[in-house]
C-alpha cells in the first residue's frame, strides 16, 4: 500500500485521473513582504518574466529576493492539468503541477544568465520528482522560460552545467524545461514565507557544484 501511494506520487496524473480544480482564481492583496514591491499586475514596462521549479517554493523564491536584484517573486503552481488548485491538492500528487517561484525582473538591473546560476547553484537537479526530504511530482526541478532566448540559454547551461555534475559523480540532469504555462498564485500564507518566518522549514541545498555563467 505505502509503495503503491510512493509510486503514484512519482508520477504524472493523466488528464482523466487530474483533479477538476475551480473556475475562480486565488486573489491576491498587499505587497512582497521583503522587497516591499507589488506581488499582482500592473507590472512596471520594463518587467521580464522568470519562472523555476526547485523543490519547495519557500526555499526557491528566497534564494531569488536574496542573491539577486530583482523587482518581485511570487510563489505558485504551474506545470500541471487542474485549473486554480490548492495547496492540499497540489500535495496530492493529482493536479500535475510544480511548486513554482516567479521572478519579476529588470534585465538592466540582473541579467537572466544571473538567475539561471542561483537555479543551478542551490538544488539538486538530478533527484527527478524529488528535492532532498521532498518526494513528489511537485518538487521536480524545472525551468519555464518566456522566450527563445531564455529556452537557448536555459539548454546552453543545462548541458554546461549537466557535465560538470557528472564530473563530480552526479547522475543526468531531469530538469524539465518548456514554454512557460500557466501561473496560479499559491495562498498568501506561502508568499514569501521565508521572510515571514525566518526559521521555517527549507529542504533546498545544492550540490557544492559551481555554475558558470555570464552575470
Amino acid at each position: 500500500m505505502v509503495f503503491n501511494l510512493m509510486r503514484k506520487k512519482a508520477e504524472l496524473p493523466s488528464a482523466d485521473e487530474a483533479l477538476a480544480g475551480r473556475d475562480a482564481a486565488l486573489t491576491l492583496s498587499g505587497k512582497h513582504f521583503v522587497l516591499d514591491t507589488p506581488l499582482t499586475e500592473p507590472w512596471p514596462e520594463n518587467a521580464n518574466f522568470a519562472m523555476f521549479g526547485m523543490g519547495c517554493f519557500w526555499g526557491a523564491e528566497r534564494k531569488f529576493w536574496e542573491n539577486a536584484d530583482v523587482f518581485s517573486t511570487q510563489v505558485g503552481y504551474a506545470a500541471g492539468l487542474t485549473p486554480n488548485p490548492t495547496y492540499e491538492e497540489v500535495c496530492s500528487g493529482m493536479t500535475g503541477h510544480n511548486e513554482v517561484v516567479r521572478v519579476i525582473f529588470d534585465p538592466a538591473t540582473v541579467s537572466y544568465e544571473k538567475l539561471l546560476q542561483i537555479f543551478w547553484e542551490n538544488h539538486d537537479p538530478t533527484q527527478g520528482m524529488a528535492q532532498g526530504n521532498d518526494f513528489g511530482t511537485q518538487y521536480r526541478s524545472g525551468i519555464y522560460t518566456f522566450s527563445e532566448t531564455q529556452n537557448k540559454l536555459a539548454l546552453e547551461t543545462k548541458s554546461q552545467f549537466g557535465a560538470k555534475l557528472q564530473q563530480a559523480g552526479y547522475g543526468p540532469i531531469t530538469t524539465e524545461i518548456i514554454d512557460a504555462p500557466h501561473f496560479y498564485y499559491a495562498e498568501a500564507y506561502h508568499q514569501q514565507y521565508l521572510g515571514k518566518n525566518p526559521n521555517g522549514y527549507c529542504g533546498l541545498g545544492g550540490t557544492g557544484v559551481s555554475c558558470s555563467v555570464t552575470s
